[in-house]
């Protein structure tokens, strides 16, 4: 898979409509526009998202899941949505399955996977030089997704993607040090030149050293 078909799976919009109104009420509550308290009601969604009352209840069924949205008996849906500490716990958690996961992927990657990844690199490169935040922001994430497609393990992906999705939306960056880019870049080559070694216990290390600072840099 190509940095840019990586780039379009991030962005698909060809959902059903059940998944596409989860995704954007999902979204809401983590960027805060819906918040923690609301009451959710089939009627107000309708209304708001322009939707018929079908793929309402499975939205809500699998907000619950998620652990965003309460539902209270004989009150209704509540709005949950991510505290201070969620946030701050899942950087955590991140961390460790993010450890993992260049473990495996350096192990298991294969020549294909590889190739996205060399590409993908470049392109940092390029937007650094380029000193373009948010097409960096974007070539991040598909460098991350490759590692967890290499990982070749659909639950770690599985819990990586959700890590990712909600910290990128419930605690979004709204400041950038001068050095941002040239610092995210040599952490990334660190991490990359491991791939190129197969060296694994330098991968975990650079991944870890990544993720600290990455935590450093949102709650700085």
């Amino acid at each position: 898979m190509s940095i840019n078909q990586y780039l379009e799976e991030a962005k698909d919009t060809n959902q059903p409509l059940s998944s596409d109104l989860f995704s954007k009420l999902q979204e809401d509550i983590l960027t805060g526009k819906l918040e923690n308290g609301d009451k959710l009601t089939e009627m107000r969604i309708c209304n708001e998202y322009s939707v018929s009352r079908t793929p309402v209840r499975e939205a809500l069924r699998q907000l619950e899941m998620n652990g965003l949205i309460k539902t209270v008996p004989n009150r209704g849906a509540f709005v949950v949505g991510l505290s201070e500490q969620d946030i701050s716990d899942m950087y955590i958690l991140r961390a460790e399955a993010e450890v993992i996961a260049v473990r495996w992927a350096i192990k298991r990657i294969t020549d294909e996977e590889m190739e996205a990844l060399n590409e993908t690199f470049e392109f940092m490169e390029f937007y650094t030089m380029k000193n373009d935040i948010p097409k960096m922001l974007n070539i991040n994430l598909a460098f991350h997704k490759i590692i967890y497609d290499a990982t070749h393990n659909r639950m770690l992906k599985q819990e990586l993607n959700a890590y990712q999705l909600y910290l990128r939306h419930s605690n979004p960056s709204n400041y950038y040090a001068p050095n941002y880019l040239r610092d995210v870049l040599s952490e990334h080559r660190a991490i990359y030149d491991a791939f190129i070694a197969k060296d694994v216990d330098g991968g975990a290390l650079a991944m870890k050293r990544h993720m600290e600072n990455s935590r450093k840099r949102k709650f700085r």
